[in-house]
């Protein structure tokens, strides 16, 4: 067992050795920035409320950093990490309340490293490294709102949740996972709260500038979308490949995740409690939006992208730690910590190896 004096220590140092390491290992070896970030500068010399490919801000975190450092190639590997490392910190945050014990909480951010979204892909700052923080901050206030019923969560969740649209439109599917779990609870306890409006209304200010671009240009970005997922040619078989496809690549990013995870535990059994509002939260935000994901892909017979799925699994480790926590043995806690450092290490290496 962690002592729990050491743990702020444990995490704090966790967060500062990724950030390093994630911003100086791309900024040694890589010759050039990526296509994506060059992409986001060139736009950024004109900044507007959206652009073809995507809505603004994946754009206008790149200027701001060029503004203040430059042409310095390593500022834009840090805002990556900065944006994924604040992530973390929301993640860690929810954790300490859903489970009780720092420990956990920890071993529920370390099981993230064995996702390669957040760490192998993270150097390239897109559209989907700049949903990650949204993302952690929109599902916490979410928690915190329901919770504690108090106005300025509402506020937060409204104005994370509209930023969180702006760097991507498919963190949509978050959001239609956030609003099934309150219409569950609606239903459930009969009692309506009018403080529903108040997200609501702070998400389509925060939207409204570029929802009136989007009508002004014809909704490209939309286009742009649309056309993206839809297959060079349109067969029946589409529906059953794609998705198909979507799911063997996410197993496969997923299998480091799982092996980690089965370090810590005894077995895999846990019993579903549906009175558990923790429990029922998780599912709703976890899984629901993945498995809208995957729908879409069945019954459109759209092509859907893997890193697409960057932000889906950011509570995947607090999700499997809280339903499995009478199984952990933290007797098992040494060789979890060496093979989390192993991963921790390996994964910069692979990535210097390719680069």
């Amino acid at each position: 067992m962690i002592k729990k004096k050491n743990i702020s220590f444990i995490f704090n140092l966790f967060l500062l050795a990724h950030l390093l390491t994630w911003t100086l290992i791309p900024f040694f070896s890589n010759k050039n920035l990526p296509l994506d970030v060059i992409e986001a500068l060139a736009w950024g010399t004109n900044l507007d409320w959206g652009w073809d490919k995507h809505p603004p801000l994946s754009v206008f975190f790149p200027e701001i950093f060029y503004q203040l450092f430059g042409n310095q190639d390593w500022a834009y590997y840090l805002l990556s990490q900065i944006f994924v490392v604040f992530s973390f910190v929301a993640i860690f945050k929810l954790a300490k309340e859903f489970l009780k014990n720092e420990t956990y909480a920890l071993i529920s951010v370390f099981l993230l490293e064995g996702i390669y979204f957040y760490n192998f892909t993270t150097p390239e700052f897109n559209v989907n490294v700049c949903q990650i923080p949204f993302w952690s901050l929109t599902v916490y206030y979410s928690w915190q709102s329901f919770k504690n019923d108090k106005i300025h969560n509402w506020i937060l969740l409204g104005l994370f949740a509209g930023l969180g649209v702006l760097s991507k439109y498919l963190f949509i599917y978050l959001l239609l996972g956030i609003k099934l779990f309150f219409i569950y609870y609606l239903k459930k306890e009969k009692k309506f709260n009018f403080k529903y409006f108040i997200p609501i209304v702070v998400f389509l200010l925060i939207l409204s500038p570029h929802l009136m671009w989007l009508v002004e240009n014809n909704y490209k970005t939309i286009a742009y979308g649309l056309e993206r997922t839809s297959p060079v040619s349109s067969t029946f078989l589409n529906h059953f490949i794609y998705p198909l496809k979507l799911i063997v690549v996410q197993m496969g990013s997923l299998l480091p995740f799982f092996i980690l995870l089965s370090l810590i535990l005894k077995n895999f059994k846990f019993k579903f409690n549906k009175n558990d509002k923790k429990s029922i939260f998780l599912i709703f935000i976890t899984f629901v939006p993945i498995v809208l994901m995957f729908t879409t892909s069945l019954f459109f017979g759209a092509k859907l992208r893997t890193m697409w799925m960057t932000p889906f699994y950011l509570f995947f480790g607090l999700f499997f730690i809280y339903h499995f926590k009478t199984s952990i043995n933290l007797n098992s806690l040494k060789r979890f910590i060496f093979s989390f450092l192993f991963i921790f290490i390996l994964s910069p290496a692979v990535y210097l190896y390719i680069s």
